[in-house]
Parts: C-alpha cells; structure tokens; sequence
C-alpha cells in the first residue's frame, strides 16, 4: 500500500460508490472489500466496513460510516481532460444518477464528492504569461457552467467569439 491513501467516509454506500467511479474512471477498479468479522453498534456481522480501490490509479479506500460527516467542496478532485470531447464525457458521466452541475467546471456526483472537470491547458490561460489574457479567461470561466474549451482559449488571445 502505498504511503499516503485517501479515505472517503460514505453513508452506507461504499461499495455502490466505488462500483460507480470503477465503472466511471479510466485506470480504477475494486481492489477488495472488507466485511466485519462480528456483531459492531453500528453494523452486524458481514456487512462491508470498507471497500480498497483505485480511482484514474490513485489509492482509495472508502468506508461505510454514515450520514454524520458529508463531503463538502472544501475537498475536490480535479479530472484534467484533453479536449473538450473528454469534459462533455466526464461532465455527464459523473453526474449520472442523482449528482448535479455546479459553475466554473465544477459539479457534485450523486454521492456527495465534488469535481472539476477541466481542460488540461487551463493553467496556461488562468496563470500564463499574459495577464490581460488571463483576465479574460477568468471572467469568460467565470460565466460558464460546463467549461467550453474553445471559448476559454479565445478568450485567453482576446479573439472574438464568433456569432
């Protein structure tokens, strides 16, 4: 294992929550699945305490707690896509089955995590060179639901949005 695993506290939900990203995610998969060996206050014999699995090749574990820590957007995982077929792909898939679109790239799947979905180049256009160019890349990010790739590019080289 290595040195540093993130752990996601879920309610209950653990192994349909790691079903969902393995299935979800390029490079993820279940790992293994941890059941309580007896009877605990909170969970009987044989009910899964935890699920070990990868998210894109990151190390998780997610364990079935409950509803007394949520997530909130203070945590967020960021999917850095290619083009801008890869962030409608991911745009969708992640909010498939209850999770909901936030602003500026992000949105929150049905189980609570929050994501950004957005453009490798990113970087480029909010920290490049060109600080002109990275004010309009912010204001143009900042208007957007879904990120729109070429829009954020032409607003980085102050190029007109055509009509």
């Amino acid at each position: 294992m290595p040195a540093l695993t993130t752990c996601l506290f879920f309610n209950r939900n653990a192994v349909e929550a790691a079903q969902f990203y393995a299935s979800s995610l390029p490079d993820s998969r279940i790992n293994s699945i941890a059941k309580t060996e007896a009877d605990t206050p909170f969970m009987k014999a044989g009910d899964v305490l935890s699920v070990s699995f990868e998210m894109m090749g990151q190390p998780f574990v997610a364990i079935n707690g409950g509803p007394e820590f949520p997530f909130t957007e203070a945590v967020s995982f960021q999917v850095l896509c290619a083009d801008q077929a890869e962030v409608d792909h991911y745009w969708e898939k992640l909010v498939e089955g209850g999770g909901e679109y936030s602003q500026c790239g992000w949105l929150r799947d049905r189980f609570g995590l929050s994501w950004q979905v957005i453009p490798r180049e990113m970087t480029d256009y909010l920290e490049g060179p060109d600080p002109a160019g990275c004010a309009r890349a912010m204001e143009a990010m900042l208007k957007m639901s879904k990120l729109d790739v070429d829009a954020l590019r032409r607003a980085y080289e102050g190029v007109p949005t055509p009509r």
